[in-house]
């Protein structure tokens, strides 16, 4: 028993020594863990009280989309997320999630229904991008997501925003607008994915992993950034070791999260929720034009 017990806290010591110590593009791989908890895991694990609301009143009910009124915690709340599907039959009919114009419209939609009601709105981010099919683009893809981006900084109901896995350009930012975003440890949030960036300056996906350092998308590399809030430890090994553990983290962040959120006035809160994004990049400006 005795060398078993030295031989676990060595096996423990090694587990957090390579993992606090993760390259970009490895942390990357762990965001698309094929058994990393998706969207649809963490309403599970931490909401009760759950009730799909489906349709965008205009066209389609895109199951890219995951929206609901749930309890989390001692508050009762709209969460709107990505969902990419638990099966194959699942994943092709969310598209990986990556919705269409559709999809981003039933979020605002629920989101306005939020406001309505003065209920919190929750974000879960987890999307490689928006669809970027002939369709979509004729159904008006890029003006539902900037409608989306300027209706979220307008909500008069505390937004909280949580980048679960991959947290992918404009996809995200669809439902990215928030008071307070938070980032698991493994997720990734970039402006393009680290194979797209690689395609376009090196003409070769196969340069994605240093896509990826230049990027600057990891949790860390985005809160020194200011882009996120907060980081939200995962348990060791990832968050696809112990989903349980993992939710309930995230959790007690977002209940922490509407909790302080709740005490501010709903004036001065659009006021910093509009601040903060607009203010995102000027320090690079800054140095770019002061260099």
């Amino acid at each position: 028993s005795q060398e078993i017990r030295a031989t676990e806290e060595r096996l423990h010591a090694l587990t957090r020594e390579i993992f606090s110590r993760l390259s970009a593009w490895e942390r990357v791989q762990l965001a698309r863990h094929p058994s990393r908890p998706l969207v649809a895991d963490y309403v599970r694990l931490m909401c009760e009280d759950v009730v799909e609301l489906h349709g965008d009143r205009g066209f389609a009910d895109d199951p890219a989309i995951l929206t609901a009124l749930a309890r989390l915690g001692p508050y009762r709340v709209v969460v709107v997320g990505h969902r990419k599907g638990a099966d194959v039959k699942e994943k092709i009919a969310c598209r990986l999630a990556m919705p269409p114009p559709d999809g981003y419209r039933k979020a605002l939609l629920k989101m306005r229904l939020a406001e309505r009601f003065g209920l919190p709105v929750v974000c879960l981010v987890d999307t490689p991008g928006a669809y970027p099919g002939l369709g979509a683009e004729e159904r008006g893809q890029a003006w539902a997501i900037a409608e989306n981006i300027q209706d979220m900084t307008g909500l008069r109901v505390p937004v909280v925003v949580a980048v679960v896995g991959e947290g992918g350009s404009g996809g995200a930012l669809g439902i990215g607008v928030g008071d307070r975003v938070l980032m698991l440890e493994n997720a990734y949030y970039s402006v393009i994915t680290p194979e797209g960036c690689a395609a376009i300056l090196w003409k070769s996906a196969e340069q994605a992993p240093e896509a990826a350092a230049q990027l600057r998308l990891t949790a860390r590399d985005l809160l020194r950034l200011g882009i996120v809030d907060e980081v939200v430890a995962e348990p060791e090994g990832g968050a696809h070791r112990n989903a349980e553990h993992a939710a309930t983290s995230l959790k007690q962040a977002l209940v922490g999260a509407i909790r302080d959120l709740g005490a501010v006035p709903l004036d001065t809160l659009l006021e910093h929720r509009y601040r903060k994004f607009r203010q995102i990049g000027r320090h690079l400006f800054g140095a770019v034009v002061h260099a």
